[in-house]
């Protein structure tokens, strides 16, 4: 009786399928309500990580350039 093993190339799609899932599910939406364009944003270093790979300084920076760009970015908690 022979068994069927997964090849190696199903289990790294599967293995990059999981670890995507999970950066998605990390992922939150920013929060900026009532902020605008011309935001002053505090200077604290907080770093947040956009779904864009760019590191933003903090909340209130990703949230900035999300109304610049008008683009729909997700965040996660710490650098890139």
């Amino acid at each position: 009786m022979s068994t069927s093993h997964p090849s190696s190339s199903a289990l790294l799609l599967l293995y990059v399928l999981f670890v995507m899932c999970v950066c998605v599910c990390l992922s939150l939406q920013p929060s900026c309500v009532g902020m605008s364009i011309t935001q002053a944003c505090p200077l604290n270093y907080s770093p947040v990580c956009g779904n864009d790979g760019i590191t933003y300084a903090n909340e209130c920076s990703l949230c900035v350039y999300r109304l610049e760009k008008n683009a729909d970015i997700l965040m996660r908690d710490g650098p890139c």
